[in-house]
């Protein structure tokens, strides 16, 4: 060629990823639930159970796409992952014995309401955040010896507050929501978080639903004990007309929900640095959190008051159409709408 090129411009191998645009999306689905870390983080890690040689064998047996060991390493690395150290992150003293038995019913319930179409959602509330021009951890780009300057203290200010961002995460289409509540994280707020979300976004997204699957923490405002969690559904299922399947995750393992690393790391990660000095600061920076797959987080602000230390009688616990699951019960529930007269 005239400009000494041996090929022309734009010629040569294509992509990996173009000539097999399902792999990244394959490897996800292999390593998913086999993934560690702490979720507040974008890296995560695979076992050394879950070598680069089986990862190969598996896309190549199940899923037909010939790749080598050697080009899953690099794609695991694009996509965040590294193998690393142990760190001393879980709880002390004994796991539960039903704890892998409940992960495999969960994903395999799971699998059941995303083929079948049906709304899944991972619920869960964020840290409370004080609302102010305090130090938020973490770094941003700014000029050269210009950092942004906030107060010297990180006592809470009474007048402005704190929030609880509340979140529902919907496996089905990668979407959130996040309901900013100013008062307490009560089980009452909780419940109303979902049913905000269904009513701005989940009754348009799955119009024929007749059922949901959620999957949340076993303790706080969405406790596998809590009386008033199971009331609050009770009520939200006759609002609705949805039967509601709940599976909480078994102690100790909390930071396996879906929104932990789906959605709060990402949300952590996009205002790492900025002080969240008033509410529309925060409902702005959460609602321009995205991802490469495309991640879209829709905000609101609860003004609504929640108080503490509510207690159901044994009465209102006995209205609610609660039908324990055939194994592990007590994680694993369904609320059915009850018949209106």
């Amino acid at each position: 060629m005239s400009d000494g090129r041996t090929r022309r411009k734009g010629a040569g191998r294509r992509p990996f990823v173009e000539h097999q645009p399902d792999v990244i999306k394959a490897i996800e689905k292999i390593i998913d639930g086999q993934t560690y870390g702490d979720p507040s983080k974008m890296l995560h890690w695979v076992p050394q159970s879950m070598s680069l040689r089986k990862i190969e064998a598996i896309l190549i047996d199940e899923y037909g796409i010939q790749v080598s060991y050697v080009k899953v390493s690099q794609l695991l690395t694009d996509m965040g992952y590294s193998k690393q150290v142990n760190q001393k992150m879980l709880q002390a003293g004994e796991p539960s014995p039903d704890r892998d038995e409940q992960f495999g019913l969960i994903n395999d319930l799971a699998k059941q309401y995303l083929e079948a179409g049906d709304p899944m959602i991972s619920v869960d509330t964020k840290k409370k955040e004080n609302i102010g021009n305090f130090k938020n951890n973490g770094a941003e780009y700014r000029k050269t010896k210009d950092p942004r300057k906030v107060w010297d203290h990180d006592f809470p200010v009474a007048e402005l507050g704190k929030v609880n961002p509340y979140g529902v995460y919907v496996l089905n289409s990668n979407t959130g929501f996040i309901n900013l509540g100013t008062d307490h994280d009560t089980s009452e707020f909780a419940v109303a978080n979902i049913a905000a979300w269904w009513d701005s976004c989940g009754k348009n997204s799955f119009p024929e639903a007749r059922r949901i699957y959620i999957t949340c923490d076993g303790s706080g405002s969405n406790s596998s004990r809590s009386r008033a969690w199971k009331c609050g559904l009770q009520k939200l299922a006759d609002y609705t007309g949805l039967e509601i399947m709940v599976s909480h995750y078994p102690p100790g393992a909390s930071k396996w929900n879906k929104i932990e690393h789906r959605m709060f790391c990402y949300i952590s990660k996009n205002w790492q640095g900025k002080p969240l000095i008033d509410i529309e600061t925060v409902v702005s920076l959460i609602s321009n959190t995205t991802t490469q797959n495309d991640l879209k987080i829709d905000c609101l602000v609860d003004n609504n008051v929640y108080p503490i230390g509510r207690k159901v009688s044994d009465d209102e616990l006995a209205q609610v159409n609660h039908i324990p699951y055939e194994r592990l019960g007590r994680w694993n529930y369904t609320i059915m709408p009850n018949c209106k007269e």
